[in-house]
């Protein structure tokens, strides 16, 4: 892994000069340039790791929901959308939360920022570049768990387009959640410790593998301080029966929770911080 990072580096040398500010060039384009730039760093790192990274992150939903195949043989429709639904989203905490966190540690401790502080970037920008990271890492397995999930139960969702802005909505919330982590955690086995905490919880804790009604009454109360339970609200409608209000509503919270995470990682970036 480093010595991709170093790699993509390498062959970005050209960065500075390339962001470096024109006369006649729009502000804009300028921004947009830099945020490409770091983007296509980004795909430079995974692109000999992402084939592994979909399938560890497939994997472990997969296997939890052929186990809840092998649990309830003879399921309820609204228990086969609960249990796919659930197991994509589990997908996205997997990579967006523990994978990102983890990453953005390692990264702080091996330096790497170092780099970025010797270009003329801004951090909204880096950030951009993370978080689209976290997109390309999340959506293969999020496919793989829609296909298998449809092939093990032998279903037919209800496909609505609103099912493409609250994934892309779900993965970015957990993309920075994890971001945050990476960037709050003083060193990468705190932050590998967080991760995998927040997994757990987040997974059998909070309305995700089940719903709320099934949690205790604290853990309900709980869940509602955690995005994942407002993506999953909003996924289990869309699947088994469209669109309505509270999709709305759950969709306008994590816009909320978007913006909050993005503002609080923009404060705690520090380019000298190792």
């Amino acid at each position: 892994m480093k010595a991709t990072m170093m790699e993509a580096m390498e062959q970005q040398r050209v960065l500075p000069q390339s962001v470096i500010k024109r006369e006649g060039i729009p502000a804009w384009k300028r921004k947009v340039s830099e945020v490409a730039t770091m983007c296509w760093m980004q795909m430079l790192e995974l692109r000999e790791s992402w084939m592994w990274v979909v399938v560890l992150a497939s994997i472990f939903p997969l296997t939890t929901l052929l186990f809840m195949k092998f649990l309830n043989p003879n399921p309820t429709p609204e228990y086969i959308v609960q249990a796919i639904a659930g197991n994509m989203i589990f997908a996205v905490i997997l990579t967006g939360v523990n994978v990102m966190s983890q990453n953005i540690a390692w990264q702080k401790e091996q330096g790497h920022f170092t780099y970025y502080l010797s270009l003329p970037i801004h951090k909204l920008s880096f950030i951009i570049a993370v978080l689209f990271r976290g997109l390309l890492n999340t959506i293969p397995s999020v496919a793989v768990m829609a296909v298998l999930g449809a092939l093990v139960y032998q279903v037919d969702f209800h496909y609505s387009w609103w099912l493409l802005p609250m994934f892309l909505l779900a993965i970015y919330v957990c993309s920075a959640f994890g971001t945050m982590i990476g960037f709050w955690a003083k060193n990468q086995q705190l932050a590998n410790m967080m991760g995998q905490v927040l997994l757990m919880f987040l997974s059998f804790l909070s309305p995700v593998m089940v719903t709320l009604d099934q949690l205790p009454a604290f853990l309900q109360w709980i869940s509602y301080l955690f995005p994942t339970t407002y993506i999953a609200e909003a996924a289990r409608t869309l699947l088994l029966s469209g669109y309505d209000a509270s999709v709305g509503w759950n969709l306008l919270i994590l816009v909320g929770y978007a913006l909050c995470f993005t503002v609080l990682i923009t404060k705690k970036i520090n380019w000298r911080t190792k």
